[in-house]
């Protein structure tokens, strides 16, 4: 007989880097693109990161610490980039919804490459590499004859400072406010699924309908779209 114990998803602690740099139209962000033969999100563009190991925790088991230290880890061995801590702003929080085959309980960081360090990935994991601007990367994802295709935090992560001309004026706006925590609830539409975020009208009971503030993001037929009215 299983214990209650044994229906626990676990959830894994994990850390991501949105690597700005400043270029003639904007702004461009760092994507990479997971090998198609990856289990976890094959074939997807995403930020370097991922999970955040042992060795990651100090002393004291601080778990943001241990985000910082693993951010900067897997952008080293995904990316070939160092960044260090005092280059992190803390942008998010992302948990994996119930049911999910794996589950992440992702920080995400935001930080500018202001130096001429090369791309390197390793070809395993992490197949390519590209700079985009958050805008372009957006449009691409929806048209569903381009092969990049972005999971919901990524697009919001993107959708968060593609109006920005400049990597200080997000890495601002960013360090001005409390980091954005995403517990994800679901709700299924034709075609689709709605994922509701905390402080949409009707968050708590899952409620699509109910009038007031929105903050969802539609996936519906491979296509993103969010919606944030607070």
């Amino acid at each position: 007989m299983l214990e209650t114990s044994d229906l626990i998803e676990p959830v894994y602690p994990a850390a991501t880097v949105v690597l700005m740099r400043d270029c003639k139209e904007g702004i461009e962000v760092l994507l990479v693109q997971r090998n198609k033969a990856v289990q976890h999100m094959g074939g997807m563009w995403v930020f370097p990161g991922g999970k955040v190991d042992e060795a990651d925790y100090p002393g004291d088991r601080n778990e943001y610490q241990a985000a910082v230290n693993a951010a900067i880890r897997e952008t080293r061995e995904e990316a070939g980039l160092s960044v260090t801590a005092d280059q992190l702003v803390y942008l998010s929080h992302w948990t994996t919804p119930e049911g999910a085959k794996k589950r992440f309980a992702t920080w995400f960081f935001l930080a500018i490459l202001d130096d001429e360090q090369e791309v390197q990935v390793d070809g395993g994991e992490i197949a390519r590499h590209r700079w985009a601007e958050p805008s372009a990367a957006l449009a691409e994802s929806q048209d569903l004859g381009h092969p990049l295709r972005l999971m919901p935090p990524s697009y919001v992560s993107l959708s968060d400072i593609a109006d920005c001309q400049t990597c200080a004026e997000a890495q601002r706006r960013v360090a001005e406010r409390d980091a954005i925590i995403y517990a994800p609830r679901i709700a299924f539409v034709e075609g689709g699924i709605c994922f509701l975020y905390a402080g949409d009208a009707g968050y708590s009971d899952s409620n699509l309908d109910v009038k007031g503030r929105r903050h969802r993001l539609y996936m519906i037929n491979d296509q993103l779209e969010y919606i944030r009215q607070l």
